[in-house]
């Protein structure tokens, strides 16, 4: 029993320790595991979906699909930012907003080098 004390207290150690170390040394992250690819070219503007099958359904339905990528920027010490895809439908004729979709999250690839 008195082992399995130790292996746990080991092991939350070498995990604090990691912690620290790729948060506060630069580049030991990126040295490790990568970079994150990098972000597209539009992130933050909307653009009209034609070509899905949901954006020609909605066209059928008199609505317009529209579509964006959104990068959060995430504070504080052990926070990252992330990517989500918004989507909302306008109405064809008086161009107002009449559904908005939940985000939907999406993960980014680590490249290395």
């Amino acid at each position: 029993m008195f082992y399995v004390f130790l292996v746990i207290v080991a092991a939350l150690g070498v995990g604090v320790y990691l912690l620290f170390i790729f948060k506060l040394v630069p580049g030991a992250m990126e040295e490790r595991l990568g970079v994150l690819e990098p972000l597209p070219d539009d992130v933050g503007k909307w653009r009209v979906d034609e070509d899905s099958a949901a954006g020609k359904a909605a066209l059928e339905r008199g609505r317009r699909r529209e579509e964006r990528l959104f990068y959060e920027e995430a504070h504080g010490l052990l926070a990252q930012g992330r990517l989500v895809r918004q989507v909302r439908y306008r109405n064809a004729h008086s161009n107002a907003i009449e559904e908005v979709e939940p985000d939907q999250l999406l993960k980014r690839k680590r490249i290395k080098s």
